[in-house]
């Protein structure tokens, strides 16, 4: 039995709060953020490394989760960890039947489930993306950390629809390493997009 058998209307829930998309395309506008327990994707400069073991977190009932969003807004990101490790199915439809607008963030490692406005597709080099999700992600955003990141933007740009938007973003910790490098890239690649972490400038949630 795997995580997409069980636990169809609870999810492990690390995190819930209501704050600005710091991150790509819809950066800078207001949304409820549900971050989930659970990721084996194991990213070294993850900045969210407590979301891994899911057993670290209490399991919510979707309806509890809808009831705290229709407290803020109709707009929600479900991001992690690795969402796509649980069967987001029930959530997206319950969801949906209370017209709230779903955006998924996913590295794209697990088979999709729900039903989505917005896929950020996030691919990570060390277990990529299911074929299916490429073409669905509304948005390619792909982190910089090493001069090698910027050869595995191009191959990963090659696998998506031509709508969808390519971000780069620079690794938080390597930004003054690598920043120069990410506007001299975008400026010869104009199908480009540079995508900053504004929450940690604002330094909200």
């Amino acid at each position: 039995m795997t995580k997409k058998d069980n636990f169809l209307t609870k999810l492990p829930v690390m995190e819930k709060f209501y704050t600005i998309q710091g991150e790509g395309y819809y950066s800078g506008q207001p949304f409820y953020f549900i971050r989930l327990g659970g990721c084996d994707v194991g990213c070294h400069w993850c900045d969210v490394k407590e979301s891994w073991d899911h057993n670290q977190h209490q399991f919510i009932e979707v309806d509890d989760l809808l009831k705290d969003v229709k407290e803020h807004t109709s707009n929600v990101v479900i991001t992690g960890g690795e969402p796509l490790m649980w069967d987001l199915s029930e959530l997206t439809k319950r969801f949906k039947e209370n017209n709230i607008k779903l955006h998924l963030e996913t590295s794209g490692a697990y088979e999709l489930s729900g039903n989505w406005d917005w896929i950020c597709l996030s691919p990570k080099k060390k277990m990529l993306p299911k074929k299916e999700i490429y073409t669905v992600a509304d948005e390619l955003k792909v982190v910089i950390h090493n001069n090698d990141d910027f050869k595995f933007a191009i191959q990963e740009s090659e696998k998506v629809s031509h709508e969808c938007k390519l971000f780069l973003q620079p690794e938080w910790s390597k930004f003054d390493l690598m920043k120069d490098k990410i506007v001299q890239f975008v400026m010869k690649n104009k199908n480009w997009n540079i995508s900053l972490q504004i929450h940690k400038y604002l330094e909200i949630d």
